[in-house]
């Protein structure tokens, strides 16, 4: 008798323990727990793949940005190897031609600046290639040869003033320089290759006699945004000749396998916000822009990677709503074929040999992780599982949603149901607005410190990222219907979702709360204000509240000019008032969280300050400021990206799901429960 009411209890034991674990939910904490697979690169061989490893610095180690660990993939064993893990920031992960060492930038043990390093395939032998007085920016290895190329910057010598103290700034004038380099690795001799302009990117040709470069005029943001064009470097001439003037913003581009052709992304025309277009060029070249078929015509998404597998094939890698897929583009025929199919995994990259393909991916259920695909085979594999305790806890549904805007254009987003939801419940919802407005939400891992996803779901909410119109991931036509009309008809996009949930009997619509940063902070102090009455809260992260000053102080003037608005503040400065969200100022009635970094170069952190003192002064609702200090345009130190996911979500809480008055804040300080990590 005594033995079955043992078995009982230890079965009743059991079953209650595996339901807790089984229930165990994400908490906000979690975020900065997630290790994450930054860079991979397959070897030539074929025999391994090198990548790196986000991992956060723990809060008890002190204030900083995260680490970067350094691991192996064999193909053969289906192991993993680390080779450099702890205080180590590893990157531009490359291969040597023999495969038998793994190049990599850091500042190890001893060193003032960047330098190159090797590590073997099994970790036991690291090598320093030189000793370089300056930080790399990029390299590249020569295709047969012990050299690399590389860009730097060229710092002024100090003059004997700044020697003695003096710290002056003549703003935009006095910019390091960023030259290419090359440096023999058998000799140490370094020959500058190009000494004007600023160099951003460049790729060797297969034979070693040429290098194609993105150069700009300045080694300025702006001009690094829109006015790169490229190069062709004869290397042993050492002169440059311009390839091909692109008109707009240009991204990645490659060189095809004879030497004989450029395949570059760029934007379809100087006033696309997206490079997301496919060109191919003869190398030499006679052709202009508008003379080049652009691959991307029609096409219903936006290419983010581009490689060659044979002289006259391309592949691929764009973005397709929420998806990505991987693509292959004969030279002269009019489609694409699908190689790796949408919703298999999120991916912005890949890194390809002859057979195979390496990839950072990740999926609605984990971060990115380590991907490999056979291109014979056809097969996409997860090779590695950085958060194994991922699995112990209870993650809440992510759908793709599509809704007709009121105008009835089809609109994509995504949805995180509320953790066991119930049907016939209303909640209150989160929306969050995606930056740009050129970015776009893909069907991933969408829980960081800026986005709450499963933190935010986990405590009861419905979380709504749109794809408004003028983003990403939908061609050209998609991405222009938001040029000139800021705030405008792209914002109804996201009311309209809104009523779309409400119409299904999700959401709450006087519990409906929305955040983002830069232009999703835009859009959050805009619903704050002018569309006051759709919104119970908000917050806004290094967003603009008077688009006439911002475009006057940002980093990228002429960005905001030729593919957002077409038009110079002074030429009609009221239609740009009329979409700033301190014009609405009296109208406001939404608590507002505002939250800055102090170095912000891109919206100036007194766009902050200025709604503010605006809303604070003429709304109708609390306002409160966040300074973050030493941080630009979004955060890098761990203290600061825990209190932003921690205040932002108590923001919501207190105002959507506690039902406190409007006219009261939560309390400014925060419970950072520092004890979660030990």
């Amino acid at each position: 008798m005594l033995n079955n009411v043992l078995k009982f209890i230890y079965l009743f034991l059991f079953i209650y323990s595996s339901v807790i674990a089984q229930e165990k939910h994400f908490k906000p904490h979690d975020v900065f727990k997630l290790k994450i697979v930054d860079e991979s690169k397959i070897s030539p061989d074929e025999n391994y793949a090198a990548f790196s490893v986000r991992v956060p610095k723990p809060l008890n180690e002190g204030v900083g940005s995260a680490y970067k660990e350094l691991f192996v993939y064999n193909y053969e064993d289906d192991s993993v190897t680390p080779l450099l893990t702890g205080k180590v920031k590893i990157n531009d992960i490359s291969w040597t031609k023999n495969s038998e060492y793994i190049s990599f930038k850091a500042k190890l043990s001893g060193d003032r600046f960047s330098q190159l390093y090797l590590i073997s395939t099994d970790g036991t032998d690291t090598i320093k290639t030189a000793e370089l007085k300056t930080t790399i920016i990029k390299y590249e290895w020569h295709p047969t040869e012990n050299k690399i190329a590389y860009i730097a910057k060229e710092k002024k010598p100090m003059l004997e003033h700044e020697k003695m103290g003096f710290d002056i700034e003549v703003f935009e004038e006095n910019v390091d320089d960023r030259f290419l380099y090359i440096l023999d690795l058998e000799t140490d001799e370094v020959i500058k290759l190009v000494g004007e302009g600023a160099v951003f990117d460049f790729k060797w040709s297969p034979d070693g006699n040429f290098i194609a470069a993105a150069i700009a005029p300045k080694n300025l943001v702006d001009d690094s945004y829109m006015f790169k064009d490229i190069y062709v470097i004869d290397v042993n001439a050492e002169e440059k000749t311009k390839l091909i003037d692109v008109p707009g913003k240009l991204g990645k581009f490659a060189w095809s396998k004879d030497g004989k052709h450029l395949a570059f992304i760029s934007g379809a025309d100087k006033n696309d916000s997206v490079d997301g277009s496919l060109f191919v060029v003869s190398v030499p070249n006679d052709k202009k822009f508008t003379e080049l078929r652009n691959y991307s015509k029609d096409f219903r998404g936006s290419v983010t990677d581009i490689h060659w597998l044979d002289d006259k094939t391309m592949l691929f890698v764009s973005e397709e709503g929420v998806y990505t897929t991987v693509r292959k583009q004969k030279f002269d025929a009019p489609n694409s074929e699908l190689v790796i199919k949408q919703n298999l995994a999120v991916f912005n990259s890949i890194s390809l040999s002859e057979n195979k393909i390496v990839l950072s991916g990740e999926t609605p259920n984990h971060p990115k992780e380590l991907f490999t695909f056979d291109l014979e085979e056809k097969s996409l594999e997860k090779n590695t599982n950085n958060n194994v305790w991922l699995n112990q806890i209870k993650l809440t549904p992510q759908e793709v949603i599509e809704y007709k805007a009121s105008d009835g254009l089809p609109i994509e987003g995504l949805l995180f149901y509320p953790i066991n939801y119930e049907e016939g419940k209303k909640y209150p919802l989160i929306v969050y607005a995606h930056g740009g407005p050129e970015s776009t939400n893909s069907y991933g891992w969408n829980t960081r410190y800026n986005r709450w996803g499963q933190s935010a779901a986990a405590k009861g909410f419905f979380v709504f990222m749109p794809n408004y119109r003028s983003g990403a991931g939908r061609g050209n036509e998609f991405t222009m219907m938001g040029f000139a009309d800021a705030g405008g008809r792209e914002f109804l996009d996201v009311i309209d979702g809104i009523d779309y949930l409400a119409s299904k009997g999700l959401v709450d619509k006087n519990k409906v709360g929305i955040g983002g940063g830069s232009y999703g902070g835009y859009f959050s102090a805009l619903a704050a204000s002018k569309h006051t009455e759709h919104f119970a809260a908000a917050v806004s992260f290094v967003g603009v509240g008077n688009q006439l000053t911002k475009r006057n102080t940002t980093d990228i003037p002429w960005e905001s000019y030729l593919v957002h608005w077409g038009f110079w503040v002074n030429e009609n400065p009221m239609d740009i008032y009329e979409r700033s969200p301190v014009k609405y100022a009296e109208k406001m009635n939404t608590p507002l969280l505002l939250l800055h970094g102090t170095k912000d170069p891109r919206v100036h952190p007194a766009q902050s300050l200025e709604m503010y003192r605006a809303f604070s002064l003429r709304g109708k609702a609390p306002v409160r400021l966040v300074w973050y200090e030493g941080e630009g345009h979004g955060n890098i130190k761990n203290s600061n990206r825990l209190d932003y996911h921690l205040r932002t979500l108590n923001w919501f809480e207190y105002y959507l799901k506690d039902d406190n008055p409007k006219d009261t804040m939560p309390s400014n300080e925060i419970d950072y429960n520092l004890d979660y990590y030990e």
